[in-house]
């Protein structure tokens, strides 16, 4: 990548990630790709890797580490729909990257869970949300939780990237993944820590790409 300070900033700190340099920038050009063509980034995970799920949608739908000002185009829209309030929340909102956690749609996965199968939920969402072209980050420790496969193999057919983060062996769903970032480590909580570092590198690259932070 032009820029892979970050990466570089990533390894010096956890230097066990080196193994995994190439996937982490193949994920975060994935990702920037997807968003420079009108795609949108889906999360999915169970547990501690639905709250993941969650904060990498955090760090995408707002600033991250800078400021991401609206446009001026909707800064005059704004203003022209509402006046005073208007003027207010174009000094207020940030732009935002699409994404969303599959994770957060509780009444929906209730739904699937009752009236389909509970292995489906993240796949059926898939469905409905999928689009050539847009990303699928499916997070699991283990590689094999059940849900997580279901929505990769539904992503591919639908010609989506999937993007996978697991523990050290990748479990089954290494063969759904297009880029795999198989953090080096077995315990849970362990691959659960090198996640986070991993994701929140790949969100500053996002941004740095999109808003020129960093520099």
């Amino acid at each position: 990548m032009e820029n892979n300070k970050h990466i570089q900033q990533l390894i010096k700190r956890y230097s066990q990630l080196g193994v995994l340099k190439d996937e982490i920038e193949k994920a975060a050009q994935a990702i920037i790709n997807s968003y420079e063509n009108g795609g949108k980034l889906l999360a999915c995970g169970n547990g501690g890797s639905s709250s993941d799920s969650d904060h990498i949608v955090g760090e995408l739908m707002k600033s991250f580490e800078g400021k991401r000002p609206v446009n001026q185009t909707l800064k005059t829209n704004l203003a022209n729909v509402a006046g005073d309030r208007g003027t207010y929340l174009s000094e207020k909102l940030q732009q935002g990257l699409p994404a969303i956690s599959l994770t957060a749609h509780a009444a929906l996965m209730s739904a699937v869970a009752n009236d389909i199968d509970a292995d489906v939920v993240f796949a059926q969402q898939i469905t409905g949300y999928g689009n050539p072209g847009d990303i699928l980050i499916g997070m699991s420790t283990s590689g094999n939780s059940q849900n997580v496969i279901d929505a990769l193999i539904v992503a591919r057919a639908k010609g989506l990237v999937t993007i996978g983060f697991t523990g050290k062996t990748g479990g089954r769903m290494k063969e759904f993944c297009d880029i795999l970032i198989n953090v080096p480590e077995t315990r849970t909580a362990y691959i659960q820590e090198l996640h986070l570092p991993v994701y929140h590198t790949l969100c500053l690259l996002v941004e740095h790409h999109f808003f020129s932070l960093g520099k």
